[in-house]
């Protein structure tokens, strides 16, 4: 894919979708967990880790479209969103 906006827009853009990529990942995780645990659906389980797994897979095969800085800024936005879910856990705990 040829590039059209410049590196200046594409980045900020990558690390936004991102933290979107990451929240979705993290939150559907955090979902599926919950339904292991509680004892729920395992086919239901099964198919919210395909769906994470494609989402993802999807997502940063969209940012690699742009480069590979691109996908690195992806990247940085999804381990964004996973310490400050990893920080909100802990502080709950405590």
């Amino acid at each position: 894919m040829t590039q059209t906006l410049p590196l200046v827009l594409t980045l900020p853009l990558c690390f936004a979708g991102g933290l979107l990529l990451g929240l979705a990942y993290f939150r559907t995780l955090r979902w599926t967990t919950a339904l292991i645990v509680d004892g729920a659906s395992p086919v239901l389980a099964l198919a919210l880790s395909l769906a994470r797994l494609v989402m993802i897979g999807a997502g940063f095969y969209l940012a690699v479209l742009f480069g590979g800085l691109a996908l690195l800024a992806a990247l940085a936005g999804v381990l964004t969103v996973k310490t400050l879910m990893l920080r909100h856990n802990r502080t709950d705990r405590t």
